[in-house]
């Protein structure tokens, strides 16, 4: 029957619902409503990753602290991470997904806070983030490289890993700076894998000397370890362009009343320390960001 496509494919516009651009909330419906709705990366420890069940992280843990601030309970949205940022904040900040219509996120975190990310501009000369307000930065971030001193007691310099080998996260920064820096040369021992817990897991194998990747990560796998013998390095990286920049927030541009309300807190928590403990808890070490770095 040639009409049959036909009919199964309106039969089935029928069941979909169509998608439909979410509706930003307004700060009096937040509070109205008593749930602060907070997105974050899953899978992302030791910021934000489910235990047993239960969520856990330094960003859960700062999504918490902010919902009791404001006096409202929490619920999380996970991130599965789009190819770029920018997907990420048009998901959850201010248009949705087509896989989860009518739903936005408040505040979304862990969102470099960056002039020059912020002020970028698509092809047409337009802000490329026009409807989002990127504010509230509460961690510095940096690359850093971990090694075995059984193997490779200490790291010096890059160029140690001439003749050592170091393990990073396939398609990462390290992968792509390690695999160029010094015309190439370190390209032969770098291996990759999935992830940096793979690349840790690797060292702890020895397979690899050393892991390079984001500090945050590498000081939770440390913590959890408990391995006296891997260690830290405290040096430099050649030509990388940004090893170090500043993690922060964002809400939909017009929600600026609820902007103000996370910034205060978040002031607060840095101010009194509540936020370096939230990333001690974590083994974490905490770094002020560029801004309260200034005001020492």
């Amino acid at each position: 029957m040639r009409w049959l496509p036909t009919i199964v494919c309106w039969v089935l516009c029928l069941c979909v619902p169509l998608a439909v651009d979410a509706r930003v909330r307004p700060y009096d419906d937040i509070v109205a409503s008593g749930v602060l709705k907070v997105a974050v990366y899953e899978h992302f420890a030791p910021y934000s990753f489910e235990e047993n069940g239960k969520a856990r992280g330094v960003d859960v843990d700062l999504a918490q602290a902010l919902a009791d601030s404001l006096g409202l309970k929490l619920e999380l949205l996970w991130i599965v991470p789009g190819e770029k940022l920018d997907d990420d904040l048009r998901n959850f900040i201010w248009k949705g997904h087509y896989l989860r219509p009518g739903v936005l996120a408040d505040l979304m975190l862990r969102v470099p806070y960056d002039k020059d990310y912020r002020n970028q501009r698509n092809d047409v000369g337009e802000l490329a983030n026009e409807q989002v307000v990127m504010f509230g930065p509460y961690q510095r971030e940096r690359w850093q490289v971990v090694h075995d001193t059984r193997r490779l007691p200490k790291v010096d310099s890059i160029g140690v890993f001439r003749l050592h080998r170091i393990g990073v996260e396939l398609e990462s920064v390290p992968s792509f700076y390690l695999s160029t820096v010094f015309g190439g040369q370190l390209s032969a021992n770098t291996d990759h894998f999935p992830t940096t817990a793979a690349a840790f897991a690797a060292m702890q194998g020895e397979k690899v000397d050393a892991v390079m990747g984001l500090r945050g990560e590498l000081d939770w796998l440390l913590f959890k370890a408990k391995d006296a013998e891997l260690k830290e390095s405290d040096n430099t990286y050649p030509n990388l362009g940004q090893p170090t920049w500043d993690i922060g927030m964002a809400v939909h541009e017009s929600n600026r009343q609820l902007s103000n309300a996370i910034d205060m807190q978040v002031e607060d928590m840095i101010n009194d320390g509540r936020m370096a403990k939230l990333f001690e808890a974590y083994g974490v070490h905490y770094e002020l960001p560029g801004l309260y770095q200034d005001l020492e």
